[in-house]
């Protein structure tokens, strides 16, 4: 279980400096990471508990990554 969840934050963090690198996202690389690790911690959890999944650990955790990146977008905020 240990093992999965450092997964998941290793590839939660790469896809939020990918997602900045490639200009999908204009969030700043530490916000877009903090976004893609906080949403794929909360899918991991989910998938914990209730046992909801997509597939294989590592696609759950692209999938919650690029999800995250998609519902809060912070480049749209009005203080910016």
């Amino acid at each position: 279980m240990f093992p999965t969840m450092i997964g998941t934050v290793v590839i939660a963090g790469i896809v939020g400096y990918a997602s900045e690198k490639t200009g999908f996202t204009r969030n700043g690389y530490l916000p877009s990471i903090i976004i893609c690790v906080g949403g794929a911690f909360l899918f991991y959890f989910l998938r914990i508990m209730f046992g909801i999944r997509f597939g294989a650990p590592g696609v759950d955790a692209i999938l919650s990554a690029v999800g995250a990146l998609l519902i809060v977008p912070t480049h749209w905020r009005p203080w910016r």
